[in-house]
């Protein structure tokens, strides 16, 4: 046993000789046993030899702890340990031997470990082979290109043919635990260097790299059986005989085919095959343009006459909206996956040209998808995204979307990516196919016209292994280009585009079959009272047996509790009223954003933390009724376009929910401009995609600076679609109606009752449209901004207008002027006429609703104020705001006979002063020209 304790320190010896010669320093390492100190590396390489001693100390107390191979090692080491000289030293020969044992070992493990960190800088990547014109060309020093290259790890030419212990770190030697240095590395390069790649030793899980190494390295894992091969070809032919057929029959059309990396197709259906096979019942793709025609014609399997007829330039388009381009339009289909016999669901999200913006919202589709199925673990839905290599580097967004993968409401455990490499794929026809590439590429582009297509070169393949025939293969090519020659005949039948056959979420029984809202109706939104005491109740208690609060909570919660005995309610308990309503009948409500648990201005506290549990929290708005939705609050990442989009695609899967983005303050949304822009503002009528989402943007000009005071409610105005010179018919449904005709609802609630209401609306809606609120900041905690439970029981609606009540109203004849305002400047307002004593002579209405315009209601207040003098008061500045949507539809519902006076801050290139005294004298300085009734005598409008 003495012999044995000195095992280690030869170890360590050998490991420490083999390694200082690379320059490594050394540190001091004890054995457990007896055995004398002996020094091992330190630093880059260190993972070798201290990896050997914890399997040696392990082998030292139990050999059958290790695997095998480590025992039938350290056995033979052991043995020529036992062969010392009387006094205890080791005879040269056996320290030799061990020595050179010790020192080939661990240098083959290096070896080994050198091919899986860096033999993908070899693999043969490039099929046009001008590797070195623009990619670095680096060969690394420790693998074997070159048989002098043994060197590097002291090992000869003679070693190639000795047998080596395999460490348990690779999967090379299959049930073999030995193999020739020159198996190993034939091996290793089978697996690292030929023309797939592989990096990923950075990552550090231990159990996810061993399932890479498995997958990869295992002998024969590569090798196809004859059907699979026969079936890939199939695929290949699909793919690459689309894409002939579309450029033989529309040439100068743009279609961005996928031509150079046809074998995309075949690689998605193997993932979706194999996703089938393990139980997945839906998954959701989002794409870039390029391919997106054959992924929609060979993977979703889309009807290839209703892609053709897109190509007819003298296709009518139906009356549903502005459409898109061919390569944008998304697709779902049901259908049953031929390899596995098994149903399944394929959803390609429809996307603008911004690359990798329908990145999070596929994801938050996804995560919709998952909570509605109960599928918690991601198995039965599950997405996959396809990039191209530049955007996926350069879209920020990218990261974006990735950095929520691990947030618990945001989660959806796992994305397949594809990446279309360019640098190892290639684009035949450039960017387009009216693109000339010649003109900035033409050594590559001479060497792509050389190349042979995949389909050529992987057909010869099979014919030449006699794994199909020349007449097979012909004949698969014959019956696919049958296919699409009859659809194409098919196709020129179409005399209309409709954009719904190409929908990306449709929501079964919602709308009626031809996809129109049931109704024209809305049902009033309010509740019975004791509904609203109910939730206020709970809403100011702790539903959890000793769950300790803070302090400063506890305060808050008997303000709640207050607030409810005396049936009234401030803008957090209005909110937690509609929240909790549309639970209890069976909705499901959403809010998510940076702070939304407590709430920006700590006015929510919709999670309760206890103070003495580390992480125990409780909703209480999950505890109102026992069968009621669940409710879901989440505090998202520090992101608004990543987060914004998910929120948009979790919106898309059920019009069933009540689905809120909240921006810290609203001058943040700008960073998710995109999503914005290009999905919410425009996405119905694109994609005749209806979309509910409500966006709850922070504003008020309150001497916070110019990045805490604007929503830019200019912005959402000015991409609002009614028509401002269109005199509208007032019909009996003209208030709903006019909610379908629009692109999105904008409104600024000026009473908590308007919020309550309005978010009740957006559920009861025969339709989904999205809402754009823009939310106070000090109005949560004004005295005056409060509502009686009178405003919001059975019978009660939302009020797009409240009209003047007070004193003016009983007297219209007497008021000299009459001032439209919305938001939080009426209380301004309000103060200011109380102060000057002209509370009978200057009315003020309210804009609730801002668009669609409310012209029947302001033409009401207009006439009811015959003799009044018309002012449109904001706190914005003039060039921002609200002035110019509301002008000219001003000027349209009173046929322009009596002009409306902007009063409010002068136009000014950024949204608020950062200097606290100069708000207040532009406040005070609009607020008196806003009841100075003589300020526009003379002026013409």
């Amino acid at each position: 046993m003495s012999q044995l304790r000195l095992l280690p320190s030869r170890l360590g010896a050998q490991a420490a000789g083999l390694l200082t010669t690379r320059g490594i320093p050394e540190r001091s390492w004890r054995s457990r046993s007896s055995g004398p100190p002996t020094t091992f590396p330190s630093g880059p390489g260190t993972g070798r030899s201290s990896y050997m001693e914890a399997m040696y100390s392990a082998w030292l107390e139990n050999p059958q702890s290790v695997h095998k191979s480590w025992d039938s090692f350290f056995r033979k080491a052991s043995e020529e340990a036992l062969c010392t000289t009387p006094e205890g030293r080791p005879v040269p020969s056996g320290q030799t031997t061990t020595s050179k044992l010790v020192e080939d070992h661990l240098a083959v493990q290096s070896l080994i470990r050198a091919y899986q960190i860096r033999g993908h800088h070899v693999a043969q990547l490039d099929p046009l082979g001008i590797l070195d014109a623009d990619l670095d060309s680096f060969v690394p020093s420790d693998l074997i290109t070159t048989i002098d290259k043994l060197a590097f790890y002291d090992l000869q030419e003679a070693d190639l043919d000795k047998e080596f212990q395999l460490p348990t770190t690779t999967f090379i030697g299959g049930s073999e635990s030995t193999l020739s240095l020159r198996e190993i590395i034939q091996r290793l390069e089978s697996t690292y260097c030929q023309h797939i790649g592989l990096e990923f030793m950075f990552i550090n899980d231990v159990e996810q790299c061993q399932w890479i190494r498995q997958k990869f390295e295992t002998p024969g894992v590569m090798q196809f059986s004859s059907e699979e091969k026969r079936t890939l070809l199939a695929r290949l032919v699909r793919s690459m005989r689309f894409e002939d057929f579309l450029a033989r029959k529309w040439s100068s059309e743009k279609r961005f085919g996928l031509e150079g990396c046809e074998v995309m197709i075949p690689a998605l259906k193997t993932i979706i095959d194999k996703s089938s096979e393990m139980g997945i019942e839906n998954v959701i793709l989002g794409m870039p343009h390029r391919g997106r025609l054959n992924v929609l014609a060979n993977v979703i399997r889309k009807d290839l006459e209703q892609i053709f007829c897109q190509f007819d330039p003298k296709l009518e388009a139906a009356d549903e909206g502005s459409g898109d381009v061919k390569y944008h339009l998304g697709m779902y289909h049901e259908r049953i996956n031929r390899v596995t016999n098994r149903n399944i669901t394929l959803s390609l999200v429809a996307n603008p040209s911004h690359l990798e913006a329908v990145d999070p919202v596929v994801q938050g589709k996804t995560k919709a998808e998952q909570f509605y199925r109960g599928d918690a673990q991601g198995r039965k839905v599950m997405s996959i995204l396809v990039h191209g290599d530049a955007a996926f580097a350069g879209q920020g967004v990218v990261y974006e979307t990735f950095h929520l993968s691990d947030l618990p409401s945001y989660t959806t455990n796992g994305t397949v990516h594809v990446v279309v490499n360019n640098q190892v794929c290639y684009r035949r026809r450039g960017h387009n196919e009216m693109d000339e590439p010649m003109f900035t590429q033409p050594l590559m582009y001479k060497q792509i016209h050389r190349q042979v297509p995949v389909l050529k070169k992987y057909a010869d393949k099979l014919i030449a292994e006699g794994t199909v025939t020349l007449q097979e293969f012909e004949e698969e090519i014959a019956k696919y280009d049958r296919i699409c020659e009859e659809a194409y005949g098919r196709s020129k039948d179409k005399k209309i585009l409709h954009i719904k056959h190409w929908l990306d979420s449709p929501w079964p029984g919602f709308f009626n079959v031809d996809g129109e809202p049931k109704s024209m109706t809305c049902p009033t939104t309010g509740v019975p009272e004791d509904v609203l005491t109910h939730i206020g109740t709970v809403a100011s208690s702790v539903p959890l047996e000793d769950f300790k609060i803070h302090t400063g909570l506890s305060r808050i919660l008997r303000g709640r509790a207050d607030m409810t005995q005396k049936r009234m309610v401030d803008w957090a308990l209005a909110e937690y009223m509609a929240f909790g309503s549309l639970l209890k009948e069976g909705i499901h409500v959403r809010l998510s954003g940076q702070d939304v648990e407590r709430g920006t201005f700590s006015h929510r506290h919709h999670v309760l933390h206890d103070q003495e549990v580390d992480r125990r929290t409780c909703v209480p708005m999950n505890h109102l009724w026992p069968d009621q939705a669940p409710y879901t609050v989440c505090n998202s990442s520090l992101s608004e376009y990543g987060v914004l989009g998910f929120e948009l695609g979790y919106a898309m899967a059920s019009p069933n929910a009540l689905v809120l983005w909240e921006a810290q303050f609203g001058d943040f949304h700008n960073t998710a401009q995109c999503i914005i822009d290009q999905f919410i503002s425009t996405g119905q009528a694109k994609w005749v995609r209806h979309n509910g989402i409500v966006l709850l943007l922070p504003h008020g000009m309150e001497g916070m600076g110019p990045e805490h005071s604007s929503a830019r409610p200019e912005r959402f105005l000015q991409m609002s679609n009614d028509d401002s010179d269109a005199y509208p018919v007032f019909t009996e449904d003209f208030e709903v109606s006019q909610l379908y005709d629009c692109n999105w609802i904008v409104v600024n609630c000026s009473t908590p009752a308007s919020y309550f209401h309005v978010l009740r609306r957006q559920i009861l809606l025969p339709f989904r449209k999205p809402l754009i609120i823009f939310t106070p900041k000090s109005l949560l905690r004004h005295p005056e901004a409060k509502s009686s439970f009178d405003q919001m029981v059975s019978g009660t609606s939302f009020q797009r207008v409240i009209p003047e009540d007070g004193e003016a109203a009983w007297a219209p004849g007497q008021v000299r002027r009459l001032i439209f305002c919305t938001g939080k400047v009426y209380y301004d307002l309000v103060k200011e006429r109380s102060s000057q004593d002209l509370d009978g002579q200057v009315a003020l209405t309210r804009l609730e609703q801002i668009s669609p315009f409310p012209f029947d209601l302001i033409k009401q207040e207009a006439e009811r104020f015959p003799g009044a003098e018309l002012v449109w008061c904001q706190e914005e500045h003039k060039n921002m705001g609200y002035y110019d949507y509301i002008s000219p539809r001003f000027m349209t519902i009173l046929g322009r006979t009596r002009p409306i006076w902007y009063v409010g801050r002068e136009p000014a290139a950024a949204p608020a002063t950062g200097n606290r005294n100069a708000h207040l004298v532009s406040l005070r300085k609009f607020l008196d020209t806003a009841f100075d009734l003589r300020a526009f005598e003379g002026k013409m409008f």
